[in-house]
């Protein structure tokens, strides 16, 4: 797996891959001499590289960067390659996007945009990364959580579920890219529910199962909506 980001959301993804198996390379836009620490963390079976190194070498590959980045994401190393899509917008910090700001598109649907040859899947948006940590179960357990992901390829979304599963979580499929909006920052799908106390981070985290997934997702609305 490449992840061409290794912040919070990538570094916790990037454990449980290794965790499961999975060789990684890890990317960001400082450098591969500021990772580290963090592969080294990680164990052999991580190295560093640059982001045109991850996104060649990942067989799957992580994008996870600010928003206003996603146009820096190299295109012809990503072609025919499963893309995971972890980015949310936060007008603050990206800047204003009509489309998103007008509701005619959606984040994932901008990446995919920008790498029409790549099959993106959005997952890993609405989940805090110290949950992503503390949750997984093995396959079958009682308190296994499940994580949302949305997509328009259908061999690409049963990817993403197996490495969902075996990094210790179960996938609720939301449906096409354009369905990706339910888990995004301004809906009650958006990572609430995996938060014992939404006021008290230490209070830890909670089960997450498919069909409360599936159940805020319905009750999201657009801001149109609202």
């Amino acid at each position: 797996m490449g992840f061409i980001g290794s912040g919070k959301i990538g570094s916790a993804a990037a454990r449980l891959a290794v965790g499961a198996g999975h060789d990684v390379v890890m990317s960001n836009s400082r450098g591969p001499e500021t990772l580290t620490d963090l592969v080294g963390e990680l164990g052999p079976r991580a190295r560093a590289g640059t982001s045109l190194d991850a996104a060649q070498s990942g067989d799957v590959v992580v994008v996870t960067i600010p928003l206003k980045e996603y146009d820096q994401v190299p295109r012809d190393a990503l072609a025919g390659k499963v893309v995971l899509d972890t980015m949310n917008y936060y007008p603050e910090r990206d800047g204003q996007i009509a489309a998103l700001d007008d509701e005619s598109t959606t984040t994932s649907e901008l990446l995919q945009a920008h790498l029409p040859d790549s099959r993106v899947v959005k997952v890993f948006n609405n989940i805090h990364f110290a949950h992503l940590a503390e949750l997984p179960r093995p396959a079958g357990a009682d308190d296994r959580s499940a994580i949302a992901i949305a997509g328009d390829d259908a061999a690409a979304k049963a990817t993403v579920t197996g490495l969902l599963d075996d990094m210790g979580y179960d996938a609720h499929d939301l449906g096409p890219l354009s369905e990706g909006w339910r888990t995004q920052r301004d809906t009650s799908a958006y990572g609430q529910f995996y938060f014992n106390d939404p006021q008290d981070l230490a209070a830890g985290p909670r089960q997450a199962t498919a069909a409360t997934i599936a159940q805020k997702a319905s009750e999201a609305k657009r801001y149109r909506d609202s």
